[in-house]
């Protein structure tokens, strides 16, 4: 990104933290973990990650983390390749009242053949939000960062998040979810750093009410 696009988008970040009501410490404390972030077109956001088979206490501080920098990025979802840490191991709060929880190995055991659209954004990357079909419910089977069995029945927000964060481990991104327009248009803002966002007609007021934003933004995770 040249110094000029690296500017414009400073300025559209410090706008958007503004629009957001943050205090300086909070814009302070974003910065650094989406700093920490692998980012769009680094090779661990296209890669598999590889099952966990030691759980340790090293692997309940990568989870601890990892919510810490989800929190302080303000999404609600993380997954570990997002850090380079080809491992499969997720965090998620799907709301302000929701319990942070780490899941390792999941697997998606289930999901309904009812699907909604919602826009979705990323934290690795950023900047961008495209609209994405997904079920609204879903059977997600794991385990616990003490390696204790864990089942998820989920729905809405909760369920397109660990969907969303189950991609990632996959080495699948939003933008392989979204129509091929869509993605054209968030390319391409990508070459030049700008923002991109699915355009609304002016009467479509109830469409993408479901936000998934592993980010305070749409879905970013």
């Amino acid at each position: 990104m040249s110094d000029e696009a690296t500017q414009t988008q400073e300025a559209r970040d410090r706008t958007r933290d503004e629009r957001e009501g943050l205090t300086d410490d909070q814009r302070d404390r974003r910065a650094m973990a989406l700093s920490q972030l692998r980012s769009f077109g680094d090779p661990a956001l296209r890669s598999r990650a590889s099952e966990v088979r030691q759980f340790d206490g090293e692997l309940a501080s990568e989870a601890e983390r990892m919510i810490v920098i989800m929190r302080d990025a303000m999404g609600v979802g993380l997954a570990a390749t997002q850090l380079g840490v080809m491992r499969r191991l997720l965090v998620f709060q799907a709301g302000s009242e929701a319990t942070p929880t780490g899941l390792v190995n999941p697997e998606v055991e289930w999901l309904s053949d009812e699907e909604a659209i919602a826009e979705e954004g990323c934290l690795s990357i950023p900047g961008i939000a495209v609209d994405v079909e997904r079920p609204l419910h879903a059977r997600v089977r794991g385990l616990d960062v003490r390696g204790e069995p864990l089942l998820l029945e989920a729905s809405g927000l909760e369920a397109r998040v660990l969907q969303h964060e189950i991609d990632h481990l996959d080495g699948v991104l939003i933008l392989d979810r979204t129509s091929r327009e869509q993605r054209k248009g968030a390319l391409r803002a990508l070459r030049e750093g700008t923002t991109y966002a699915p355009p609304r007609p002016e009467d479509d007021g109830d469409r993408g009410s479901e936000q998934a934003g592993a980010n305070a933004q749409p879905a970013a995770a």
